[in-house]
């Protein structure tokens, strides 16, 4: 039970609110530097369906994780959810470590996917309900700021980790530390996870209303607002809890068109795969090994910072206009660096080399601020309170099977792409790859235009007192569903 008597520090609860996304970031990124070592150490070959399963079995773990937690959540709430993802993440992340074999290996990296999952859909909800709207932009997009800063993080132990890192670790040996050491912020999360408060929306629900109360005066001093959101919150608790009735009917419907296309949308623009595969990029385009590992730490400590301005501009700027600039300078940057492979011929160095590098910076950059956490940041608010963590939690597993597929297909269509007996056949297969990426980048900008619905400085209960407005103007609410009373 949360007491107004003691009044808990709100960057406490949004950061450990948020912590969840670290893991996430981390156990995610850390793979693109483990698998240079576990295909040599386990035997598997480059390119095989082994070689691509093993990064996309964590994302295979995320789709069971988002489609069973988020419903959970709406039940039990949101913080038990929370602590439970810790758990998983840390006894993945130790079953990772220490797997003798590939099908261990394999297994532990599904476990990790389900927390991974069940963070991507539980935590953008989480602190959507506990943030006030005017600053609800801000605080959600911290949850992309920790998944940026565990990339960072995953980036520098791959380095530091590898043969001629820091630490000069033998690559048997190294790999297996980069995978384990995502324990350390699970037991942290789980240890700050014991102290914070349960989400007021669910408080409400539950009809812990007092409860919820002191909850909300954590975040608003003002007793006259409180008192008012609480109202507010109230009725629409007080429609019944929805399941897929709800969540395909005509209500909820704009904002389910607008989650799944969003969630699509967001990978098959290839940002996880610029991720994941990053270092196999720059080796392709001419660097060394150790080269590919340092600037993958340069581009990870540069996309915290781009990521950290998106926490203070996200409630300036309209979230539609954020993903569009965002989808301008995807498109463009992954372009430019398709050219300067195939016409400047990346490779050894040379001016070409140097484009890719800077284009792909550019291309993270502008994911890191738009494309990243607005998704996540719209799912989270968007849909109706009765049907909010089923809804989350779809489109949350919408976007890890796009993610399963994109990073699935990726080395089989590499493949596919790269002509034979050519100079630098890779590079070549890579750049044509990503020309792909870059059409679909201008394609989603229609779909923002025809599609979103713009959700900054609404509360929560506005957007979807609009949802109803539309439906019952439109004469299609059906009986049960949540636009009647």
């Amino acid at each position: 039970m949360t007491s107004s008597k003691k009044k808990m520090s709100t960057n406490f609860i949004y950061f450990f609110g948020a912590l969840g996304g670290l893991l996430f970031g981390y156990d995610t990124g850390v793979i693109s530097g483990a698998m240079l070592f576990i295909g040599a150490e386990l035997g598997i070959k480059a390119g095989s369906f082994e070689d691509g399963f093993i990064t996309a079995s964590v994302l295979l773990g995320a789709i069971l994780g988002a489609a069973i937690i988020g419903p959970l959540s709406d039940k039990l709430g949101r913080k038990k959810l929370l602590l439970t993802s810790a758990v998983i993440f840390f006894v993945g992340a130790l079953g990772s470590g220490f797997a003798p074999d590939y099908a261990v290996l394999v297994s532990s990296r599904v476990l990790l996917g389900i927390a991974v999952g069940g963070a991507s859909a539980l935590i953008p909800t989480y602190l959507a309900e506990l943030a006030p709207a005017e600053k609800r932009g801000g605080i959600g997009t911290l949850f992309q700021l920790m998944i940026m800063t565990g990339i960072f993080l995953a980036y520098v132990s791959n380095e530091w980790l590898s043969p001629k890192g820091m630490f000069g670790l033998s690559p048997a040996v190294g790999w297996r530390w980069m995978l384990a050491l995502a324990a350390v912020p699970a037991a942290l999360l789980f240890l700050g996870g014991l102290f914070l408060p349960e989400s007021p929306r669910f408080l409400v629900k539950t009809g812990r209303n007092d409860d919820a109360r002191n909850v909300l005066l954590q975040i608003n001093s003002n007793d006259n607002a409180v008192d008012e959101e609480l109202e507010d919150i109230k009725l629409q608790a007080s429609i019944p809890s929805g399941g897929f009735k709800e969540l395909f009917g005509t209500m909820a419907r704009p904002v389910l068109i607008m989650a799944l296309g969003l969630a699509i949308f967001q990978q098959v623009m290839g940002c996880n795969t610029v991720l994941y595969y990053a270092p196999k990029i720059f080796i392709s385009a001419g660097f060394s090994e150790h080269f590919a590992l340092q600037s993958h730490i340069v581009i990870g400590l540069f996309n915290v910072i781009v990521t950290a301005i998106a926490v203070k501009i996200m409630d300036k700027i309209d979230r539609k206009k954020m993903l569009t600039y965002g989808a301008i300078g995807m498109g463009a940057s992954l372009l430019v660096m398709s050219t300067a492979m195939l016409v400047l011929k990346a490779g050894n160095g040379n001016l070409g080399s140097w484009i890719c590098v800077i284009a792909l910076t550019l291309y993270i950059a502008f994911f890191s601020a738009t494309w990243g956490p607005v998704m996540w940041v719209m799912i989270g608010e968007a849909f109706p309170l009765n049907i909010r963590g089923l809804g989350n939690s779809f489109g949350a597993v919408i976007n890890w099977a796009a993610n399963f597929g994109v990073s699935q297909t990726f080395p089989m269509l590499l493949i596919a792409f790269t002509p034979a007996h050519a100079v630098n056949a890779e590079g070549q297969g890579i750049a044509k790859l990503f020309i792909v990426y870059g059409i679909l980048c201008f394609v989603a900008i229609w779909f923002i235009a025809k599609f979103t619905i713009e959700t900054r400085n609404r509360t929560l209960e506005s957007l979807e007192a609009d949802l109803r407005s539309r439906a019952h103007a439109k004469g299609h609410v059906e009986a049960g569903e949540p636009g009647t009373f």
